[in-house]
């Protein structure tokens, strides 16, 4: 099995390495694959020294499986070249997540939608990923009608730039900037950039792919995404509407025997969700649990999950991992 990452000098290429290792994911040869100015630099997995190359270098070496995590103008440029040898990519960029010939996929959800022919596969939104966990067992259920999601995403959710900032600012130290103004005790309301409509490209990923993963174009999202000062794990307000009634302790169970569900939520002990315990953990972590009494068949919730590992690497691996199962690749 070869495998290539590419995109191995970023945030999420470092985690996706730390994932491969911990899940002892079957490779037997590892590419490491970034820009040209990184060629050459060594990283180490499993003990040993491996050497950074191009994208073309990776090409002609046609990996079974490359994992692609360097934004998405690399990805529409490059990904189908690596299909074309062969390779199935996972790509955690948004540049196919809407393209319709294009699987989006959560594996605990959808992944058994994949096939052979799957040769560029689609990761989510980090945002979607932990919100779509929690929601699709309840919507199998329950059918959901209206979801309205208030995120508080982490600077790591922008990349090494943005955590800099915040700990520059934190040090007092000057900086470059990746945000418009400061973050530490900040909150910005600005996640991405704007669209005509008003809202960000990452406000309009919570709307669209929800629909696509959840396969229900009838369902209505609304999302504000803010930007807060955490270092790791995404955390969102969650109101949901079912079309059908439900019962509080039933939607409890429900989540409790879904797999990578942990639900946190007892109000004796204050157990609840938090970006700090969910830091380096691939499950998404579900509380406050309660009914809204402001109109029938509605749901509040809190979900918090680590961005970088489930909401972007471990998804990826996971993903990987479906498709070396079932003989896909």
């Amino acid at each position: 099995m070869k495998v290539a990452i590419v995109g191995a000098t970023g945030l999420v290429g470092n985690v996706m390495l730390n994932v491969l290792e911990e899940r002892n994911f079957p490779v037997d040869e590892l590419l490491l694959v970034a820009s040209e100015r990184s060629v050459g630099k060594k990283i180490k997995f499993k003990g040993k020294d491996i050497s950074v190359i191009s994208i073309p270098s990776a090409i002609e070496a046609k990996p079974d499986i490359a994992l692609f995590s360097a934004g998405g103008g690399t990805s529409l440029e490059w990904a189908p070249k690596f299909a074309e040898v062969g390779t199935t990519v996972i790509d955690n960029s948004s540049a196919w997540r809407m393209d319709n010939t294009k699987k989006l996929v959560v594996p605990e959800i959808n992944a058994n939608e994949l096939t052979k022919t799957d040769k560029i596969i689609a990761n989510p939104n980090c945002s979607t990923i932990q919100m779509v966990m929690a929601l699709a067992p309840l919507h199998k259920k329950y059918k959901i009608k209206r979801i309205i999601v208030s995120t508080y995403q982490s600077v790591s959710g922008t990349g090494v730039k943005a955590v800099e900032q915040m700990e520059n600012e934190i040090a007092g130290k000057e900086g470059d900037m990746a945000y418009p103004y400061p973050i530490h005790k900040n909150a910005i309301p600005h996640c991405d950039v704007f669209e005509d409509n008003g809202y960000t490209k990452e406000e309009m990923k919570l709307v669209n792919e929800t629909q696509k993963i959840l396969g229900d174009r009838t369902i209505a999202v609304t999302a504000t995404a803010v930007r807060i000062p955490t270092a790791g794990g995404h955390s969102e307000a969650i109101n949901v509407e079912f079309e059908n009634e439900y019962d509080v302790a039933e939607v409890r169970e429900l989540l409790n025997t879904t797999d990578g569900i942990i639900v946190q939520d007892n109000l004796q002990t204050n157990t609840y969700p938090m970006p700090m315990f969910a830091h380096g953990k691939d499950d998404v972590f579900v509380g406050r649990i309660r009914r809204d009494g402001s109109q029938p068949n509605t749901l509040n919730m809190w979900v918090v999950s680590d961005n970088l590992r489930k909401g972007a690497a471990t998804n990826t691996v996971q993903i990987a991992e479906y498709l070396v199962k079932n003989e896909l690749v």
